[in-house]
C-alpha cells in the first residue's frame, strides 16, 4: 500500500520556483541510438529485421548483451520507504529522486538507467518483482528502501540473480567514506590501522561503512545506535546488529556515543541528531570528523573545525562532500563493462582505492575527496572495478 502523504501547502507548488520549473514533465526521456528515417530503416529496426536478431538470441542467449541495451542499463528500484531526508513518502513521490539517480548514472558513468518505483513493502514481493524484471537489465541498483528490509532484499536478490545487485545507500556511501578516510589518514601521517573510529548510525549506511572499514583494516570501529554502543552484551539487538557487534568494537566499549568518542580518532555520522561539543573536544589530537547527515550534520563544521584536522560532510556547500555520485556510476560502469555476475567486496575496495588516488597528490584539509565534477573520477573507478572483477573471477568477458 502506498504511503499516505499530507498535501503540501499551495505555496509549495509555486510554478516559478526553479525546482518545480526544472522538474515539469520529468527529467529524462528515451532516445533512439539508430535512425528511423524511411521504410528501409523501419524494416531493420523493427519487423522483419528484428526477427533475425530475436531468433539468434533465442538460440544463443548470451547474444542479448551484444544486440540489445541489456548490458548497458540498470534498474533503479525503490519502494519509497526511506527517501533522502523525507522518509516514507511512497513510490509516486519517490520518482523525482529516482529520475535524478538515473540521470546521474548517465551523466557521470555513461550508464543508462530506468526508475522503477514499486507499490509494495513486503520483502519477498519486492524480490519476486525485481527478479521477474531482471531479464531486461544488466544490473539492479536498490535505492531508498528502509532498513532492515533492505539487507534482506539485497541478499535474496544477490542469491537469485546473476547480475550485479547493489544497494547504493549502503555501499556507495561506504566506498566514498573509505576513500576520504584513507586520504585524511594519509594527510595526518597515519594509516587506517592506527585509527579508532566511532560510527553514529546502525542503519543501512552505518552497517556497510563499518563492514568496509573492517575489510580495509581499520584499527577498531565502534558503532552506536539510539541506545548506545552496539555491543555483544546487549539483548535488544536485531539479527543485523548482532552480526555487526560480532566484527566491530574489538575494545569492548560499553555505554553512550559520547563516552565512545573520548580519545577516538574518527567520528563518522550517518544518523542525524546532534553530538555535544564537549564530546567532540574529548576526541584525540588531529581527529577526523565526517558528519554526513543532511541537511543538518551531526556536528556543524564550524564546531568540528575547532578540534578536528579534517572535516567532511554530506553537503555541497562545505569542502569534502561525501557524495555517492563519486562511486555508483563508475562501479556499475566497471561491472557492466566486464559483464560481472555480482559486485564483490574486493570490487568495492578497489573503487575506494581508485577514488582516493584521484586526489592523492593534491591533499589538503579541504581536499581529501574529489569533486563529483572531477572528470578523472568515473574512468578511474570504472577501470579499477573492472580489473577487480576479473581478478576475483566474476567477470564474464
Amino acid at each position: 500500500m502506498a504511503a499516505e502523504i499530507v498535501n503540501p501547502p499551495s505555496e509549495a507548488l509555486d510554478p516559478v520556483d526553479p525546482a518545480f520549473a526544472l522538474h515539469r514533465g520529468g527529467k529524462m526521456a528515451v532516445q533512439a541510438t539508430v535512425p528511423v528515417r524511411d521504410k528501409d530503416d523501419l524494416s531493420l529496426a523493427y519487423t522483419p529485421g528484428v526477427a533475425k536478431v530475436c531468433s539468434a538470441i533465442a538460440e544463443r542467449p548470451e547474444l542479448v548483451h551484444d544486440y540489445t541495451w541489456k548490458s548497458q542499463v540498470v534498474a533503479v528500484v525503490t519502494d519509497g520507504s526511506a527517501v533522502l531526508g523525507l522518509g516514507d513518502i511512497g513510490p509516486e513521490a519517490s520518482l523525482p529522486v529516482m529520475e535524478g539517480k538515473a540521470i546521474l548514472f548517465k551523466q557521470f558513468g555513461g550508464v543508462d538507467a530506468v526508475p522503477i518505483a514499486l507499490d509494495c513493502r513486503d520483502a519477498d514481493e519486492i524480490v519476486e518483482t525485481v527478479a521477474r524484471l531482471a531479464p531486461s537489465f544488466g544490473g539492479v541498483n536498490l535505492e531508498d528502501i528502509s532498513a532492515p528490509r533492505c539487507f534482506e532484499i539485497e541478499r535474496k536478490l544477490q542469491e537469485r540473480l546473476d547480475i550485479p545487485v547493489f544497494h547504493d545507500d549502503q555501499h556507495g556511501t561506504a566506498v566514498v567514506t573509505l576513500a576520504a578516510l584513507r586520504n585524511a589518514a594519509k594527510l595526518t601521517g597515519r594509516s587506517l590501522g592506527q585509527l579508532r573510529a566511532v560510527l553514529s548510525g546502525a542503519g543501512a549506511a552505518g552497517v556497510a561503512i563499518a563492514r568496509i572499514l573492517v575489510e580495509a583494516g581499520i584499527g577498531d570501529v565502534a558503532v552506536c545506535d539510539r541506545k548506545g554502543i552496539v555491543s555483544r552484551d546487549r539483548e535488544d539487538l536485531t539479527d543485523v546488529k548482532r552480526e555487526l557487534a560480532g566484527f566491530t568494537n574489538k575494545a569492548g566499549l560499553l555505554g553512550s556515543l559520547e563516552s565512545a568518542l573520548a580519545g577516538a580518532d574518527v567520528f563518522i555520522g550517518v544518523s542525524g541528531g546532534t553530538v555535544p561539543e564537549e564530546a567532540v573536544a574529548s576526541m584525540a589530537k588531529d581527529s577526523l570528523v565526517f558528519a554526513m547527515a543532511n541537511p543538518n550534520p551531526e556536528i556543524h563544521p564550524e564546531v568540528a573545525h575547532r578540534y578536528a584536522a579534517v572535516v567532511a560532510t554530506g553537503r555541497s556547500d562545505f569542502p569534502n562532500q561525501i557524495n555517492n555520485v563519486l562511486a555508483f556510476p563508475g562501479i556499475f560502469a566497471g561491472a557492466l563493462q566486464v559483464r560481472a555476475s555480482r559486485i564483490t567486496e574486493g570490487m568495492k575496495l578497489a573503487a575506494a582505492e581508485a577514488l582516493a588516488a584521484v586526489v592523492a597528490d593534491e591533499l589538503s584539509a579541504e581536499c581529501v575527496i574529489p569533486s563529483p565534477f572531477d572528470e578523472r573520477v568515473a574512468p578511474a573507478v570504472t577501470a579499477a572495478v573492472a580489473a577487480a572483477a576479473r581478478a576475483e573471477g566474476v567477470a564474464r568477458r
